[in-house]
């Protein structure tokens, strides 16, 4: 999910002119929009990468995982592409354990980002954008499946980093000596 490349920018700005980055998108507009000229963009879903197997050091989704269809399957292609040692991080926003911070970020996202964009983009549909959004964050896989899921990919070293009590980070490691898919 390159999606408008904000995550890859930042990448790229990390591994400098010498590294490669790949970005995948179901959307060709989306990737459209990402304006990456240094980057390879490549159509796909992550339950099935277009990339050979072993070939990255590193895979990243950043705010996409609400948006998989099949997280077992997208986590053995992620373990497929990666090379032996490859590193593994997933950022994802995620429902809020307390009651009263959910029903705070809910409000939030339904009625007053909603508010404060129709008044900046001056644009009627603003509110159900946002609504899609926050119902894509409430009916997120729940961190515990996520960590299941990444061990019966095959990935060591699971965790999950929380920040203000919504952003999860989710990293990972393929061991070494192995070319399980």
């Amino acid at each position: 999910g390159v999606g408008t490349g904000l995550l890859a920018r930042e990448a790229l700005s990390i591994i400098g002119p010498e590294g490669r980055l790949t970005g995948i998108d179901p959307s060709p507009g989306m990737m459209a929009e990402a304006s990456l000229p240094a980057a390879t963009l490549l159509q796909g879903r992550a339950e099935q990468i277009p990339c050979d197997s072993g070939s990255a050091d590193m895979l990243s989704m950043g705010y996409a995982l609400r948006h998989v269809s099949d997280v077992d399957a997208s986590f053995a292609e992620f373990h497929r592409v990666l090379k032996p040692g490859g590193r593994l991080l997933v950022l994802e926003i995620t429902r809020p354990s307390s009651r009263l911070t959910l029903l705070m970020l809910k409000a939030y996202m339904r009625i007053v980002v909603p508010a404060i964009a129709r008044v900046v983009t001056r644009r009627t549909n603003t509110s159900q954008l946002w609504r899609f959004y926050w119902d894509t964050i409430e009916a997120c896989i729940a961190p515990a499946e996520v960590l299941a899921a990444l061990q019966r990919a095959g990935f060591t070293q699971v965790k999950r980093h929380v920040e203000l009590g919504i952003f999860s980070e989710y990293t990972a490691i393929k061991p070494m000596g192995t070319d399980r898919p």
